[in-house]
């Protein structure tokens, strides 16, 4: 038997290094069971997670499991008999979130140790490397033609199209690069980084075959600092690639060499733009530059150089391996194959998903996702993070296809998925991406550095009850100048949030600005705190509590709240064990 720990950032978070640490204790020579770990499994809303295998085949999947349990884990593991563990079984409804799935980019990740090149080797890794080299480059890149593979980092831009661009370019030094944006800045998006900590060789095969591909001798990977279990896992794969022979010069005796770098970048989300990213590489900036050239003409150091991200790089494996036509069979006609998505929010299931193109918002929601949280009711989804936009429930059957999503005023993005429900204010959401993307612009171009500034302030007196219906138009306007002024994908796509809230929920907006009030009692300054006569005991809790003694009442009599001196901080509501605090 073997056991395997999901030793992802978000099993870590939740326990998974003590459980660890208890199971080698116990463990102490007196069993025999083999103790492992593994990535994370995308499960996160189950973490802790620990696996019993036999052999290859999975026996146990035990969830939120307690540093206390590992003596009875072990015990299972060496009998054969789970009935002591029983009651940390995955249910069978819970299971469902990774047997809705299709994975290809996430094949690895909660299966391969993320630290052993001989565990990826023996599940078929490198494989797809080996055939590549046997192939001609053009041969390599008709492949991923064939295939379909867009960009999976928002643009959905075909991939063999800026590698054939890349390869035809001539250097005048001899030098191409090949670039990995793993510059992840999306609030509530962790694809990338879940990728390189579970299954990092997979990125290294596909980068490997993208730079043969494209006749580049340097590769380099572009993460964000804020990333260190990632980066660790990253540094070991490359040395533990290198001494196997996979990196370095003339790698298994092909006349191909590459070498590979990592780069840390500080977290500016600008540089997740391909010019921004390579000026930071350089030691410069990060501010985008008008293309073209594009990088493919004159990218690092003024050489060809191509850039694709995280997920589109660990696609690439498979479909060297299975051939371009079996991935093209997968997803839409306009979209081809699968996409990782991190589901998050008031969903009940939340973590990483990967599913057909095709697949509808709803299935993944509801079927996948589990449904909203606490029997809620559904109110928008947020797709493509501060790039993409709002949308709301009669459109929850669009299907995840770039055309489709397009249409409705959001973008596929980097795969960012956040569901909302009545909780959520619409008019505060919008605010909340803007307040990022007014903070990560750049500030090179007018539009952008100024533009979502003051898209920014007139969506902060929205939320103060401040807003005028001149400022509505004014809003509307800006986005559109924006979007059309701004020099890169950040200032473009800025005002997304807006224009979907506007589109789809201009009613919310109207009550802030008409008759003060917000439906969904997240706006503190359009709230008002009111204590009933009639649940009130006069137990004194809220008035102690009270931070600026705004209420008043004698004990075991109704208390009073003095809305003229009530900061609205939400402490009495909190506090009154009777329900007799109530918001309007």
């Amino acid at each position: 038997m073997r056991i395997v720990i999901g030793e992802g950032s978000c099993g870590i978070a939740a326990g998974a290094l003590k459980i660890h640490n208890a199971i080698e204790k116990f463990s102490g020579g007196k069993y025999s069971a083999e103790i492992g770990i593994t990535g994370c499994i995308g499960m996160c809303f189950l973490e802790p997670i620990v696996d019993i295998y036999d052999g290859e085949k999975l026996v146990k999947r035990l969830v939120r499991v307690p540093e206390t349990e590992a003596e009875n884990i072990l015990e299972a593991a060496e009998t054969g008999d789970f009935s002591a563990v029983s009651h940390l079984e995955i249910s069978k409804e819970d299971a469902e979130f990774l047997a809705l799935q299709k994975r290809i980019a996430l094949l690895g990740c909660g299966k391969t140790d993320p630290t052993s090149i001989d565990d990826y080797i023996k599940n078929g890794g490198y494989s797809a490397f080996r055939k590549a080299l046997e192939s001609a480059p053009e041969e390599v890149i008709e492949e991923i033609k064939i295939s379909g593979l867009a960009g999976r980092g928002g643009a959905g831009f075909p991939t063999w199209f800026k590698w054939d661009f890349a390869r035809k370019n001539e250097s005048k030094t001899g030098k191409k690069y090949l670039i990995c944006n793993a510059d992840e800045g999306d609030p509530g998006a962790f694809m990338d980084r879940a990728i390189i900590e579970s299954d990092p060789h997979r990125l290294i095969e596909g980068m490997l075959i993208g730079a043969y591909a494209i006749g580049a001798s340097e590769a380099k990977i572009y993460v964000r600092a804020e990333y260190p279990l990632a980066v660790k896992r990253l540094r070991n794969a490359i040395e533990q690639a290198e001494k196997a022979g996979f990196i370095g010069e003339n790698i298994l005796k092909s006349g191909f060499s590459c070498r590979f770098e990592i780069k840390m970048g500080a977290g500016a989300f600008v540089c997740g733009e391909e010019t921004a990213l390579i000026a930071s590489l350089e030691g410069e900036r990060g501010m985008p530059k008008l293309k073209p050239p594009f990088p493919a003409q004159k990218g690092f150091k003024e050489e060809p150089s191509n850039i694709n991200n995280v997920e589109t790089f660990a696609n690439v494996p498979w479909i060297i391996g299975n051939g371009g036509e079996k991935f093209a069979a997968i997803g839409t006609e306009n979209s081809k194959g699968t996409k990782v998505f991190a589901l998050t929010g008031k969903v009940n299931r939340s973590g990483l998903v990967e599913v057909p193109m095709g697949t509808s918002l709803r299935d993944v929601i509801y079927k996948i996702g589990g449904g909203i949280k606490n029997c809620g009711n559904f109110k928008a989804v947020q797709l493509g993070g501060p790039s993409g936009g709002c949308i709301p429930e009669s459109l929850l059957d669009t299907e995840i296809d770039y055309k489709a999503l397009a249409e409705t005023g959001a973008i596929m993005g980097s795969g960012g998925m956040v569901v909302m429900d009545e909780s959520t204010c619409m008019v505060g959401m919008a605010k909340f991406f803007l307040d990022f993307t007014a903070e990560e612009s750049c500030g090179k171009c007018v539009h952008c550095r100024i533009g979502t500034k003051r898209m920014q302030e007139i969506l902060t007196k929205f939320v103060e009850g401040k807003g005028t219906k001149e400022d509505l138009e004014l809003l509307e306007e800006l986005c559109e100048a924006v979007k059309e002024g701004a020099l890169c994908g950040l200032g473009q796509t800025a005002p997304n949030p807006v224009l979907t809230t506007l589109r789809y929920f201009r009613d919310e907006y109207e009550e802030h600005i008409f008759e003060h009030r917000c439906r969904a009692k997240e706006c503190q300054a359009m709230l008002s705190y009111i204590i009933s006569a009639e649940k009130c005991r006069g137990c004194t809790l809220c008035a102690k509590k009270c931070p600026v003694n705004a209420i008043s009442g004698e004990l075991k009599k109704p208390h009073v709240i003095d809305k003229n001196a009530c900061i609205k901080c939400g402490a009495c509501s909190k506090i009154c064990r009777f329900e007799a605090v109530s918001i309007e």
